[in-house]
């Protein structure tokens, strides 16, 4: 996993991933943000669900500690070991936007977290147990670490799974 030597770099990373992973759905026809393909387990729209579903979590994580609320991770709702239950509940929660609408959350969503990162000071960006809700598993990873997690990681991942949709759709 990447290791940074600081929130600047951090940040810039974010950024950059997501910008060229949301620029993949510009090619995508409206008809098709819906459509599963065999060979990807996801449709676009599932795609970019999946993302704003963890980057809400992380935000919303912090504004529940920051109101003085026990966090449990990563739900109430859902525990570590049903994450498929949580993907489903992401998809349906976004199901009824469309793919422009869905970028522009997701762009959105990105500032957020960038916020959320020049909000922090770098010990509880970097040390672990800069929040309650991240040491709140056995991982007890720092911030830096859950927000890597589910932003750098998943969207170089999904950019390759949206070029592959993307490719085979042409078939």
């Amino acid at each position: 996993m990447a290791e940074y030597q600081d929130r600047e770099e951090l940040i810039s990373e974010i950024s950059n991933r997501a910008k060229q992973f949301v620029e993949e759905f510009n090619e995508i026809d409206e008809k098709d943000k819906d459509r599963l393909i065999g060979g990807v387990d996801r449709t676009p729209a599932q795609m970019i669900a999946y993302q704003l579903g963890w980057m809400d979590l992380i935000l919303d994580w912090e504004k529940q500690e920051q109101q003085g609320h026990v966090v449990i991770t990563p739900t109430p709702d859902y525990k570590w070991n049903n994450l498929g239950g949580l993907y489903e509940s992401f998809y349906e929660k976004y199901k009824g936007y469309t793919l422009k609408e869905l970028c522009t959350m997701f762009t959105r969503a990105e500032q957020q977290i960038v916020e959320l990162i020049h909000s922090y000071t770098d010990d509880e960006l970097f040390e672990q147990g800069g929040r309650k809700w991240s040491s709140s598993t056995p991982s007890n990873w720092p911030i830096w670490k859950w927000i890597h997690i589910n932003t750098v990681a998943p969207f170089k991942t999904f950019r390759t799974k949206i070029r592959k949709w993307k490719k085979l759709q042409q078939i």
